[in-house]
């Protein structure tokens, strides 16, 4: 039914609008490409290193209560957040996160009847301390629960971070050879360049808003390679027919016409994604927001630049009107 409400031919000048938007992509890159070095990322705990602990509120505490206690630990940059749970019976959670080191931390305030602390690590600590001062009750039962503990020391975030830079570097550089494989060189420098653009764009809108930027992001940013470069090769290859078809037609002509005969399978694919993706970060909770998030804004940007960014830029990279078509299977395998 809602196939039938969309228009099947479509006519929009969208190369009309390629300055326009060359512009705005531009002034947005020199915004992100600002954000990132002076406003910088909210590393999580993955990058950073630190404590990262989630608790279900407690019901005779509040996040006052929360900060008060941990605060004779003496962790280094502590911060206690509240956020609202998952599940149809969802109680508020407390986030916890510090940047610790082990000689910062004052095991012997949790240290009773001669126990021994000095072994724990620090997201431990911070259990052991709660639980102290906040009973849990009945086991059957609790009157709160730990629903996650993470502890991750410098060492190690720093080696994630490279390998998750790393991983986008070799992304962008494996799109570029199968693009240039798949149609030519023209179409993989445009291909490549909006892939770029939406990767900074995304990373600029986690600087400014300050989301936590984890290893969840980095898997967002790879998913949102792939999805816009999906998005731009559908488009690529409608205007690689269309110019074995129409070998005089004007270049800006052919990629509107291709850009409105894809028009309706992109508007379909990206409306269906995004709902599952507002469902996800709506229901999903705070461990899902961030990831949640990237890709709702990642489906918006690589939507935009596979037809203002992508398609755009084939009219400025020497595109060949001579292009041969490629074998079909039954000669391929004959």
């Amino acid at each position: 039914m809602l196939l039938k409400r969309l228009p099947i031919e479509t006519n929009f000048d969208f190369m009309a609008l390629r300055k326009f938007c060359f512009g705005l992509s531009a002034l947005m890159l020199i915004v992100s490409m600002i954000l990132i070095p002076t406003r910088g990322l909210n590393l999580g705990i993955d990058f950073a290193g630190g404590t990262l602990v989630e608790i279900s509120q407690p019901s005779d505490a509040d996040i006052s209560d929360i900060r008060g206690t941990l605060n004779d630990l003496g962790l280094k940059d502590l911060q206690v957040t509240s956020a609202k749970g998952t599940g149809t019976e969802a109680r508020p959670i407390f986030v916890i996160r510090a940047a610790t080191s082990a000689d910062t931390v004052d095991t012997h305030a949790l240290a009773s009847d001669g126990e021994n602390l000095d072994s724990l690590g620090e997201a431990d600590l911070v259990v052991q301390t709660l639980m102290k001062n906040f009973p849990q009750g009945d086991a059957e039962k609790p009157d709160w629960e730990v629903l996650r503990k993470e502890n991750v020391g410098p060492k190690v975030s720093g080696e994630l971070l490279r390998s998750g830079v790393l991983a986008l570097g070799v992304a962008l550089v494996f799109m570029l050879i199968y693009i240039w494989f798949r149609f030519e060189l023209q179409f993989s420098i445009g291909a490549v360049l909006a892939l770029l653009h939406d990767v900074i764009l995304t990373i600029g809108v986690f600087s400014l808003l300050q989301i936590d930027f984890n290893l969840t992001t980095i898997a967002a940013l790879l998913t949102i390679i792939g999805y816009s470069m999906n998005d731009t090769v559908v488009v690529y290859d409608r205007v690689r027919e269309e110019l074995r078809k129409y070998k005089k037609m004007p270049l800006k002509q052919l990629i509107n016409m291709s850009l409105n005969r894809t028009l309706t399978r992109t508007t379909l694919t990206s409306g269906t994604t995004l709902l599952a993706l507002s469902a996800i970060y709506i229901l999903g909770g705070e461990v899902l927001r961030g990831f949640s998030f990237a890709l709702i804004w990642g489906i918006f940007v690589g939507t935009y630049s596979s037809i203002f960014v992508a398609s755009a830029l084939l009219l400025y990279t020497g595109l060949k009107r001579d292009a041969k078509p490629l074998p079909s299977a039954e000669k391929s395998f004959s």
